[in-house]
């Protein structure tokens, strides 16, 4: 049998040179913490499956591309925004839905996702999806997640937990496509012109955050509305034969984002420290919807799964158009993007500049 001649310090320094190469090549990842979700459909990861709605994703083909190639209750063919974001501050698995059974134990310390399909900031918001989580109840079962984590671990480590989790919130596109624009002389529309509605909706949002910080959160990231006026369903919807997208929806989205970043700004004043960062997700999708084929989209105006012109209308069923390959495809179905679309949108905020994030990008703020 042959015998080493090398020197145990020589193993040493090749074990450390071969450690360091393969996490200088690999992937950066930021400190696995405790994620948690809030918001609507965007973000939704299967709490809907356990309620008596229509707002629902649990059947063929969503999922078509998720690893399981199952559907899970997400408004995506395959991952979505918590999923991607997830990845990349290094956590195992994305937290599960908080009317999932299996989200007990240890695995309430990865934290949890308490998004609902369907619902806005106001109340009134999804009405016509009868059953759905609404903001003030998904604030109520997260102050109901730490009761249940202090009691495994103390309160102590419960506080520590929270403040150093990360949270996400995605709400606001459903208090204009499913209130306001729902139908042509809504409740609200009668009751407010569109930028005094747009006031409105920024004062319960803030509402709504203030409490979300007095639950004890230490980093919130805030997402816009998005690019409302541009999805097959509103194209669909105000039968444009060129594809331009709905002006009113558009000048709600562009009256919207600007005040949410200015909420923000003022709360993190007053909190005196940078609490909340937002995301400009509207000039994030502008970018690909405007130039699809510079990203690799044949079409940002054709959803992949769908009716009706643009894909646009009804739901995504196994009756539907199906597209072959989603990777061409900005949006999946009537309203939610592809995976693809959704990793595009999570790289800037990630690491965006300030075109993008405010007051930095989501990898400037987790290392502070």
């Amino acid at each position: 049998m042959a015998i080493s001649t090398r020197k145990p310090e020589s193993l040493v320094i090749a074990f450390v040179f071969l450690l360091t190469v393969l996490v200088m090549s690999g992937p950066i990842m930021i400190e696995a913490r405790a994620f948690f979700v809030f918001g609507d459909s965007l973000v939704d990861s299967g709490n809907n499956n356990y309620l008596l709605t229509t707002a629902r994703a649990d059947s063929p083909p969503y999922g078509i591309d998720f690893p399981t190639r199952r559907p899970t209750g997400r408004f995506s063919n395959g991952l979505n925004i918590p999923d991607l974001i997830s990845e990349a501050i290094g956590n195992e698995e994305p937290p599960l839905p908080y009317l999932n059974p299996e989200l007990r134990g240890p695995r309430l310390f990865q934290g949890a996702n308490f998004a609902s399909a369907g619902i806005g900031i106001l109340n009134d918001t999804g009405f016509q999806f009868i059953n759905i989580i609404r903001m003030y109840q998904q604030l109520d079962y997260f102050q109901q997640y730490q009761q249940r984590v202090s009691r495994l671990v103390g309160k102590q480590q419960t506080q520590r937990l929270v403040s150093q989790a990360l949270v996400l919130i995605t709400v606001g596109g459903n208090d204009f496509v499913n209130n306001y624009f729902l139908f042509p002389y809504s409740a609200r529309s009668r009751q407010f012109t569109l930028p005094d509605y747009v006031r409105f909706l920024i004062s319960e949002y803030k509402k709504i955050l203030l409490r979300l910080s007095s639950l004890g959160v230490g980093r919130v990231l805030v997402t816009g509305a998005g690019p409302l006026g541009c999805a097959p369903a509103e194209l669909a919807r105000s039968g444009t034969s060129n594809g331009r997208c709905s002006p009113e929806l558009q000048r709600a989205a562009s009256l919207y984002d600007p005040q949410i970043i200015q909420m923000i700004n003022e709360l993190n004043r007053k909190i005196g420290k940078n609490v909340f960062i937002t995301a400009n997700t509207n000039q994030m999708q502008i970018d690909f919807l405007s130039t699809p084929r510079s990203y690799g989209f044949v079409t940002s105006k054709v959803a992949c799964c769908g009716q009706g012109p643009y894909n646009g209308m009804g739901l995504c069923t196994v009756l539907s158009n199906l597209c072959p390959n989603r990777e061409l495809y900005v949006f999946w179905d009537a309203f939610h993007p592809t995976e693809k679309a959704n990793r595009m949108i999570v790289r800037h905020i990630l690491t965006g500049t300030t075109k993008y994030m405010n007051p930095m990008n989501l990898s400037s703020a987790l290392a502070l």
